[in-house]
């Protein structure tokens, strides 16, 4: 078996401490406490936590552009839709501590600032092309404004939902359960798809229910 070495560690705990007990309440203490490494082994890796928060960030950000990278010219359907919106939250499970504690993570962080700010935009130009592709298709029938605020609305509850879930689970954080918020973004495309595709979407919402 290939040994994980120390710096892949780090991150590996870090990420799980970070999720479980909140980003701000973890120290490089107890981060080497918990790999049973020295703190001066901890920091010929990472100066500060800091650079801890940033190199997950850049994982967290290679991943969340990869997937938004939508083709502008696809033929989507409403099973790839659901599919991406796995993914999503999938890659936001990973990653929960920043959106748990988005607004006090990115003040303390400034750096991370303008880098969330366009992973935000590709998400509403990622959800916009969805939506325009169902609207070519005539799958969906809905005005440009509606469009418009309909991506919003998509990108707030995808940004907030794990914040939203978590307060029902504050005892156990890892009991996240991605389709609900699968289930809720579906449920935001009603108003404006035709009939057929409302009931598909009924049928594949009894698998969060």
């Amino acid at each position: 078996m290939k040994k994980i070495k120390t710096r892949d560690r780090i991150l590996e705990a870090s990420l799980m401490l970070f999720n479980s007990t909140g980003e701000p309440n973890v120290t490089t203490l107890l981060i080497s406490d918990e790999l049973d490494i020295s703190p001066g082994n901890l920091y010929y890796h990472f100066k500060s936590k800091g650079d801890i928060v940033g190199e997950l960030f850049a994982s967290y950000e290679h991943e969340m552009l990869d997937l938004l990278a939508v083709p502008a010219d696809a033929d989507i359907s409403l099973d790839q839709q659901s599919f991406f919106l796995h993914l999503l939250f999938e890659t936001v499970a990973r990653y929960r501590f920043l959106y748990q504690d988005l607004v006090n993570v990115l003040s303390r962080y400034e750096q991370l600032q303008t880098r969330f700010r366009r992973i935000l935009k590709k998400k509403t130009s990622g959800f916009r092309t969805i939506c325009e592709s169902f609207r070519r298709q005539g799958i969906m029938e809905i005005t440009d404004g509606e469009l418009e605020a309909l991506c919003d609305q998509l990108t707030l509850t995808a940004c907030y939902w794990s914040s939203f879930d978590s307060l029902s689970h504050l005892e156990d954080r890892e009991s996240m359960d991605p389709g609900r918020g699968v289930y809720q973004m579906m449920y935001l495309l009603l108003p404006y798809l035709r009939s057929e595709e409302k009931e598909q979407i009924y049928l594949m919402s009894r698998d969060y229910l």
